[in-house]
């Protein structure tokens, strides 16, 4: 086929090769400018910050320098202290004083007269007192006496209960077997002459074979010793007796 006989109006069929047109080229080259030209103004701008000068501090060191020599200042005189004058009291005047009537003094009681002495009164109340004294010294010179011969008595009795007790000792007739020294008591019954009427044991000893020689002594010793002062004889007498006793 020749290229007489393509149609004339479509494009590209029937023009010789290389006369084709390229649609794309036009957009392409726009494009690849728009990157160039943004690339070269992102280099720029970077370029720019980057040479920009560096902020300098400044650091400034010092010692902070002594303080000034105290200089001592003298004292300055105090001013005087001026007292206020006292400001002059008000003079109060004074009411007149109103003379009061003058009250009329008690007359004076008159003084009884003294009692009359009762000499016959004075002289019975001095015999009474001495009577009293009197009495009283009486009284205490009777118990002392009285002591005195409730002391005598006492020895004597003692001195007569020490006689019989003496004989009934006499008489007794020990047990071999007795423990410690014990104490035996008896109350014995008298006749006017001295004989032995009852005996009776008020307190045992612990130990019966002493308590019963002490009983055989007793009656053994009838008729015991008579008191030397025949006011002295009692019919009731209680008599102990211990074995170590002398």
């Amino acid at each position: 086929m020749s290229a007489a006989a393509l149609p004339a109006g479509g494009p590209g069929i029937g023009a010789p090769y290389g006369s084709r047109g390229h649609p794309a080229l036009g957009r392409s080259f726009f494009l690849s400018a728009f990157v160039h030209l943004l690339l070269l103004a992102v280099m720029f701008l970077g370029v720019r910050f980057q040479s920009s000068a560096p902020t300098v501090v400044n650091v400034e060191l010092w010692e902070t320098p002594p303080p000034p020599p105290q200089v001592a200042e003298e004292p300055k005189p105090q001013p005087p202290v001026v007292k206020p004058q006292p400001e002059p009291e008000p003079e109060v005047k004074k009411a007149p004083e109103i003379a009061l009537p003058e009250k009329p003094k008690p007359k004076p009681k008159p003084k009884p007269a003294p009692p009359k002495r009762d000499l016959a009164f004075e002289k019975q109340l001095r015999e009474q007192a001495a009577q009293e004294e009197r009495q009283l010294q009486e009284r205490l010179i009777r118990e002392q006496a009285a002591q005195a011969s409730a002391a005598m008595r006492n020895r004597a009795l003692l001195q007569w209960t020490d006689r019989i007790r003496a004989k009934i000792r006499g008489n007794i007739i020990l047990p071999q077997d007795i423990p410690g020294n014990p104490e035996a008591i008896f109350d014995v019954t008298l006749l006017p002459t001295g004989e032995v009427l009852t005996i009776r044991k008020q307190k045992s000893s612990g130990h019966p074979g002493y308590d019963d020689a002490v009983e055989r002594a007793i009656m053994k010793s009838s008729p015991l010793p008579q008191p030397d002062d025949r006011s002295l004889f009692q019919r009731q007498l209680q008599l102990r007796f211990r074995p170590q006793d002398r």
